[in-house]
């Protein structure tokens, strides 16, 4: 299995299980709100980009830490 990164699909991580159920518990709701349709396209770093993710209190650092439980908890 290759590990998630800041360049993985928003889209990707979501219809995988146990990278969703991290997901959910760092920010719950993300996964079923009908707004992430609009952005499972994009790349957790174009996401990042968006000034939303400052306002939603995303950081590269965040993010990075959420991808490190992901990876761990696929392996």
């Amino acid at each position: 299995m290759t590990s998630f990164t800041l360049d993985t699909k928003l889209g990707t991580l979501i219809d995988n299980p146990q990278a969703k159920a991290v997901i959910d518990k760092h920010l719950p709701g993300v996964s079923t709100n009908p707004l992430v349709a609009m952005v499972k396209g994009m790349t957790l770093n174009a996401i990042l980009a968006m000034p939303q993710a400052k306002q939603l209190g995303l950081t590269k650092e965040k993010v990075e830490k959420v991808l490190a439980e992901i990876n761990k908890a696929i392996k």
